[in-house]
């Protein structure tokens, strides 16, 4: 079953979840005020991946409720490498203010070791970034203007099955054109938006304590024309709904499930595949760089394997269409928190 989203609030007075499902823009209007839950279960983030074939840049700011987190990640294909620099700050409750909506509201972070901006703008959206201590005191300077043409995106959300008051509000922006530079260590590296793209991954919810997560991610050009896609599954009660869709010349086109095959005792040393139950996504995924962390306090968790690589295969489109992809450069990750 794959339910579409209807337009209205997310969540009802009760902090309960009014529908779940999925949709092609931001149908339900989510509102912090509304969560019934306690704070410390309150999950809210933005993350960006831009990838630029033999580089890319990728930020997040996350209030996670007795956490608070700003990163920054430059990654090296050629190296290959991946350098992060990180703050993690206590109790924001809310007061890093991200916004309710993925289509307004800025953010704007200072902190001495990281000032991240993420403005709208006419056209789309601008990132900059000052990482002074970034990679042992190289330094990072970013400043990147992500295209938003009219296009679909990935909205979804999803219950979770035993709590009547937690879910997961989530929007994946692909295709995103990106344009500026990147100044690592005084070398500049140029984002040119014909072989520059970004995503958004947007998320608002209350989360359970115990969770797996698979994602998958790829932004690029096939045929000529924009062509992405987003995969996913391993939380909540996906019955209403999965976020797989595959992305061509600003459409959407949905799909039901699929399956993440990973190589058996690693996650960067032999190829992953992907099959789906409808036969319309089968790709196979040459890993470069494993962006792995792993924090391990008891109580708290989180175990990430975000592993960078190329998508080759096949992707079919609503109208039964072959798309044709080979060494498409994006991410799949497998995440284990306990939060």
């Amino acid at each position: 079953m794959q339910h579409e989203l209807t337009e209205g609030d997310l969540l009802d007075d009760e902090g309960r979840l009014v529908e779940a499902g999925w949709a092609r823009r931001e149908v339900r209007r989510y509102s912090r005020a509304a969560i019934g839950a306690p704070w410390y279960r309150i999950k809210e983030w933005d993350y960006y991946c831009v990838l630029a074939g033999r580089y890319g840049l990728a930020c997040v700011v996350a209030d996670n409720g007795y956490m608070g987190l700003l990163g920054v990640t430059w990654l090296d294909f050629e190296a290959p490498q991946a350098t992060e620099e990180s703050i993690v700050t206590l109790l924001p409750r809310g007061r890093m203010k991200l916004p309710g909506s993925a289509d307004a509201g800025d953010i704007d972070q200072h902190h001495p070791k990281i000032w991240m901006a993420i403005r709208h703008a006419p056209g789309g959206r601008r990132l900059s970034i000052d990482c002074p201590g970034f990679g042992k005191g190289k330094g990072l300077k970013a400043d990147l203007f992500l295209s938003q043409p009219p296009m679909d995106r990935m909205v979804i959300a999803t219950p979770f099955a035993g709590a009547p008051r937690a879910f997961y509000y989530n929007q994946k922006i692909n295709c995103m054109p990106a344009e500026g530079h990147v100044s690592v260590g005084g070398e500049d590296f140029a984002f040119e938006p014909s072989s520059a793209f970004g995503v958004l991954d947007w998320g608002r919810g209350v989360w359970t304590y115990d969770n797996v997560w698979y994602w998958g991610s790829a932004s690029g050009m096939a045929e000529g024309k924009p062509f992405g896609f987003n995969i996913g599954y391993g939380f909540g009660d996906t019955s209403a709904a999965s976020e797989n869709m595959i992305f061509f010349d600003g459409r959407a086109h949905k799909f039901d499930r699929v399956t993440f095959h990973l190589p058996e005792g690693t996650f960067d040393g032999a190829p992953w595949s992907f099959t789906s139950n409808d036969g319309r996504f089968e790709m196979t995924f040459e890993p470069i760089i494993d962006r792995h962390s792993a924090v391990d306090m008891k109580l708290l968790r989180s175990i990430q394997h975000q592993v960078f690589g190329r998508f080759s295969g096949v992707a079919v489109l609503d109208d039964g269409r072959r798309i044709e992809v080979r060494d498409l450069l994006g991410f799949a990750e497998e995440v284990r928190n306990r939060w």
